[in-house]
């Protein structure tokens, strides 16, 4: 099983309102000078609220929402620190499901 923590808030504030490029540049920068592979995602409309244990979580955030999902628990509460008006937690997935716990629930179109 993989743990994946979450900073969960609504799209608009999330992608709109907030400067997460400059976040996001800043660490892909940092992880290709460290060798890393990335462990953190954007996803909107997380699949992952559709579990019945987080039908609360889901119901408790505007919608539609978006997710910062990584494997990283630093990382997520370096965000919490930085970003108002968020959710913060996470979930388990079995590690071999990684698509599926980084899955979004918008439609395609």
């Amino acid at each position: 099983m993989q743990t994946y923590h979450y900073i969960l808030a609504s799209q608009k504030f999330l992608i709109e309102e907030e400067p997460l490029h400059e976040v996001f540049d800043e660490r892909h920068r940092y992880y290709k000078e460290q060798q890393k592979e990335i462990d953190f995602w954007l996803v909107k409309q997380p699949a992952f609220l559709d579990a019945p244990e987080l039908a609360q979580v889901k119901a408790s955030c505007p919608q539609p929402c978006a997710a910062i999902i990584s494997t990283n628990p630093q990382f997520i509460q370096w965000l919490k620190l930085r970003l108002e008006h968020v959710l913060v937690g996470s979930f388990a997935a079995p590690s071999a499901t990684i698509p599926e716990a980084l899955a979004s629930a918008a439609l395609v179109s």
